[in-house]
């Protein structure tokens, strides 16, 4: 299983952290290990200081494909959830001053978390799907997937240029502005629009 994370696939994100708007996906990835799941707490590392949110929808791969056309791209994904990607910023952003991998940043242990996956039918498959970040009740990310600079579709033609992908990795697709710090005993909770109008928690972490 493969975690695959798209960077600045939001201009909003981009610009607040003062990053160009890239036409090409950002990639990365993070290892098993950094699967966080069922509600679990999160425990904060002791290698930063400056720990950051960033929201994000997350796309579970349903069969296997590479080099995937773009007419079938639809097809290789039935279900989403919402992810947070837990950054070290100041880890991030003096490996990026020195022109160095930044995957320690972003890849350590209990840095994916991944909430409940519901059937894409229960969202929307037009592109168009709303999604917050309440941070101890307060919302502090609002986004839409159809800003998004590359589309589902797009990423996964995109991913599988270069690699393989197999039932149960997961994608995650990008985080709109809002990103920002947390702290020991924060509460994040991910909520996604339904079809019907309806805000659905999907997931939830306290930090500890």
């Amino acid at each position: 299983m493969k975690i695959i994370c798209i960077g600045r696939n939001f201009a909003g994100h981009a610009k607040e952290l003062n990053n160009p708007v890239l036409t090409r996906p950002v990639i990365f990835m993070k290892p098993a290990t950094a699967l966080l799941v069922n509600g679990k707490p999160f425990y904060y590392p002791d290698f930063t200081k400056d720990l950051h949110h960033e929201l994000e929808v997350v796309l579970k791969i349903c069969k296997n494909g590479k080099a995937i056309l773009p007419q079938f791209a639809h097809s290789y994904y039935e279900e989403v959830t919402l992810g947070i990607d837990f950054t070290a910023r100041d880890i991030q952003d003096e490996l990026k001053a020195k022109g160095h991998p930044w995957e320690i940043s972003k890849s350590f242990d209990g840095s994916a978390v991944v909430g409940k996956f519901i059937p894409l039918e229960m969202v929307s498959s037009d592109g168009n799907i709303e999604f917050k970040l309440r941070k101890n009740g307060e919302v502090v990310q609002h986004g839409n997937t159809s800003d998004m600079i590359t589309s589902f579709d797009q990423l996964i033609v995109y991913v599988s240029q270069y690699f393989r992908l197999l039932q149960g990795d997961l994608i995650y697709t990008g985080t709109p502005a809002g990103v920002g710090p947390v702290q020991i005993g924060d509460k994040l909770q991910g909520f996604i629009t339904t079809v019907d109008g309806k805000e659905k928690q999907l997931l939830s972490c306290q930090v500890k």
